[in-house]
């Protein structure tokens, strides 16, 4: 019989990329999303990709009732929770709007995995978790700093909930990955980053400016204690973070969990600051990027990387693909949106 795997928000961005990886390794999936920042050609294009269709489900898991509906309908046997609003800028803007969606969604589904016997849960965290962190890279142990951001403080409390509840029930599984910087696309060129609006993220914005789209990319911040004054980042491919999830899937079912519940840094261990990207792109595509460094961004942190020693040991993952192949999957992507348009 086969796991069948929800995946929330599995329409977004790492979601997407998750489910194909679940589908390859023979996990049945079923996906709840409300295409609040993706769209319904996704789940098609998942299909092209593995030749199987998950089934889907539109609606708002902070909605409570639609919420218990759903799990009264269907049997799950594992959750990766990703639905979640996760634009830093943003959610200092909209403080409410991230703390009632974070916040009020992991409830409803941590109620339900109560009241439907459901013990494994996969949460998406952040390395936002370390705020400012004193040390460099960051290991799992390093103290969590108050958040830079209403984001970073949504993943630090439902950690806390999650926490507490495996304290409570002693029987659950619980992974947190705290993920570094997703980046890249799927190799087919059918799923990847697909911001609505204006991108919040980098590499979407540079891949926007080279195809022409935008005038410029904003650079936010030259002046930080960084070797060339932007921030740094641990930049991690897509198709490497989903398969992560696959590994924590793996270690909740051959009985190795040491603890019920369990954290991991989700990262390359490599940092890289914009500027860094910026000319790594041109040189991965031959394309020259118009670029203006602007006045420092609210929320964001000067440096963060990993050290993901603790996930290679312990959970069997590594990151495989390197900044080149991250990079030149994303302007396939940008090529493969462009002409379809």
């Amino acid at each position: 019989m086969k796991q069948v795997v929800l995946v929330t928000g599995g329409a977004g961005y790492i979601g997407s990329h998750t489910v194909v990886e679940l589908q390859n390794n023979g996990y049945d999936v079923v996906i709840v999303d409300n295409f609040s920042n993706s769209q319904p050609s996704v789940v098609e294009n998942i299909t092209k990709i593995t030749g199987i269709t998950p089934k889907f489900y539109n609606f708002d898991l902070s909605d409570e009732k639609a919420c218990s509906d759903f799990f009264h309908q269907e049997h799950i046997d594992a959750i990766i929770h990703f639905a979640a609003y996760k634009y830093v800028g943003e959610s200092v803007e909209q403080p409410l709007r991230y703390y009632k969606n974070n916040l009020y969604s992991t409830l409803n589904i941590l109620t339900a995995m109560k009241e439907h016997n459901i013990k494994r849960l996969v949460f998406s965290s952040s390395c936002t978790v370390y705020g400012t962190p004193d040390v460099l890279p960051v290991v799992e142990t390093t103290p969590v700093k108050p958040a830079t951001c209403p984001y970073g403080n949504t993943k630090q409390i439902i950690e806390e909930i999650l926490r507490d509840v495996c304290n409570e029930e002693q029987e659950y599984k619980v992974i947190a990955l705290r993920y570094f910087n997703p980046i890249g696309a799927h190799p087919s060129a059918l799923i990847g980053e697909l911001p609505n609006g204006v991108p919040q993220n980098l590499i979407p914005y540079i891949t926007q400016t080279a195809a022409g789209i935008r005038e410029y990319l904003q650079v936010f911040g030259g002046d930080y204690n960084t070797p060339d004054g932007t921030c740094l980042r641990d930049y991690i491919h897509v198709v490497d973070l989903a398969k992560a999830h696959v590994s924590a899937l793996n270690r909740m079912q051959d009985q190795s969990m040491e603890q019920n519940y369990e954290v991991f840094n989700i990262g390359t261990g490599k940092p890289s600051s914009v500027l860094d990207i910026i000319h790594a792109f041109e040189k991965v595509t031959g394309k020259a990027l118009p670029y203006k460094i602007v006045s420092r961004r609210t929320g964001d942190v000067e440096k963060v990387w990993a050290d993901t020693t603790k996930a290679n040991q312990i959970m069997g993952w590594k990151a495989q693909l390197n900044m080149e192949e991250m990079l030149a999957s994303a302007w396939n992507w940008e090529m493969k949106l462009k002409h379809a348009k």
